[in-house]
């Protein structure tokens, strides 16, 4: 068993999501931290779309760095700032994990980190694969 999905029919009223997911034992973990969509030179796009893409595009190198794919994440927390950015950031999610139904949390927050952050995403994720490193 990779992971196991049990919906109980209320995630998938309201978008692309599983109620709940099962991971068997002796998996390796990551956790990541809240991660914003900020360049290692300490720029920031200006829109939620930019931040976005650039969040996930470092959740998916912590995944690689862990020998670990986009199939390895069981949950996802998101923090937005605005209402109004939901679409766009689920236009970037949605391209991003494809056909993965990790559970998900979608939270609207006044502020993050910083003001201009619009968007920060944590994932977990479980491999039944060993990493060499």
């Amino acid at each position: 068993m990779k992971h196991k999905i049990h919906d109980v029919g209320v995630a998938g009223q309201i978008g692309k999501y599983s109620d709940a997911i099962e991971t068997a034992s002796g998996h390796r973990w990551l956790h990541t931290s809240g991660t914003p969509g900020l360049s290692k030179d300490r720029q920031l796009p200006k829109d939620v779309t930019g931040q976005a893409e650039l969040a996930w595009a470092h959740i998916m190198q912590m995944l690689k760095n862990a020998g670990m794919t986009v199939e390895d994440i069981v949950k996802v927390t998101q923090y937005l700032t605005r209402t109004d950015d939901i679409p766009a950031y689920v236009k970037v999610r949605s391209q991003v994990l494809g056909n993965i139904r990790p559970a998900f949390m979608l939270l609207v927050v006044p502020q993050l980190i910083w003001p201009e952050v619009l968007v920060e995403v944590e994932v977990i994720a479980a491999s039944s694969t060993q990493n060499n490193d």
